[in-house]
């Protein structure tokens, strides 16, 4: 059975690190691993693709009192009661800091194991916009079939890649069809993580590319709850507050029905001309450049 594309057994797949600004990738899929009961299909070796000076095992108190150590690790999670035509899969976890093909290809033969027929990568980057604004999401895929079907982009950009980027081009290369979903998190925020807005965004584009309704909980009062403090925040500063209005302009001029490719280009320039610290130029993780 194909939905959209993608089937019905859709990997979603999120990774703490360079591809998660703001966390907004990993709440994202955390909240949806909290929204319905799952278990775990497969877990990666630690000793095997973990650096531990660099993402180091925690350790807590278990429900019997127990101390015990956390390792880093990467799973792949399924629904243990899916009741839709879609199945949300998981794959989430830590971006491992060695031997990426072989983390890669381990991934993905379990994937085609469990019959997966579809990936999502869900991934955020720090641009050059405000928080006043919906947070717009960047939807694409390397799949001709699926950017015909579903109206998305093709990533022109070219240089250094997260391990969303290796995972999705190592299941393209097995069958299984790919897309991904990056927010864009304001940079100046950094202090205000996570960033339950761009969570949102990201669950509602998810929503819409596989046909599904996904609980998202209290986050939409979580984002207006961040939104606010970031405003508090901006009101005491009166270098960001025009920061901010300035970034407003542009935004709402790329998204002016009326605004020609020109008008659009022309705003872009003057406001790369303003920003002389190169703030405005796409970063490396940007898909979009």
């Amino acid at each position: 059975m194909r939905v959209n594309g993608l089937g019905r057994r859709v990997l979603v797949t999120a990774f703490d690190g360079w591809n998660d600004a703001g966390e907004a990738a990993s709440s994202a899929v955390t909240l949806l691993r909290e929204s319905e009961e799952y278990e775990t299909v497969f877990a990666a070796d630690p000793e095997l693709y973990f650096d531990y000076q660099y993402t180091r095992p925690t350790i807590g108190i278990d429900a019997d009192g127990q101390r015990t150590l956390t390792w880093p690790t990467a799973q792949i999670l399924r629904p243990t009661n899916p009741t839709g035509p879609i199945e949300l899969w998981i794959l989430t976890g830590v971006e491992p800091a060695r031997a990426w093909q072989a983390f890669a290809a381990e991934l993905i033969d379990i994937a085609l194991r469990e019959d997966i027929t579809g990936m999502i990568a869900l991934g955020s980057m720090m641009s050059d916009v405000p928080h006043t604004r919906p947070i717009s999401v960047f939807a694409g895929s390397d799949n001709e079939g699926l950017r015909t079907q579903m109206a998305m982009e093709r990533s022109t950009y070219e240089g250094p890649v997260g391990i969303l980027s290796v995972l999705t081009h190592t299941a393209e290369s097995a069958g299984i069809p790919t897309a991904h979903l990056w927010a864009s998190v304001p940079h100046y925020v950094a202090g205000h993580t996570p960033s339950p807005k761009a969570s949102l965004a990201l669950l509602e584009r998810l929503e819409q590319v596989v046909g599904c309704v996904i609980d998202k909980a209290d986050l939409s009062q979580q984002a207006a709850v961040w939104e606010a403090s970031i405003d508090a925040a901006a009101a005491d500063d009166d270098e960001m507050t025009e920061y901010i209005r300035q970034l407003e302009q542009t935004r709402d001029t790329w998204d002016a029905p009326e605004a020609s490719g020109d008008a659009i280009a022309q705003a872009f320039e003057q406001y790369l001309r303003r920003d002389g610290d190169g703030r405005g130029r796409p970063g490396r993780d940007d898909p979009r450049r």
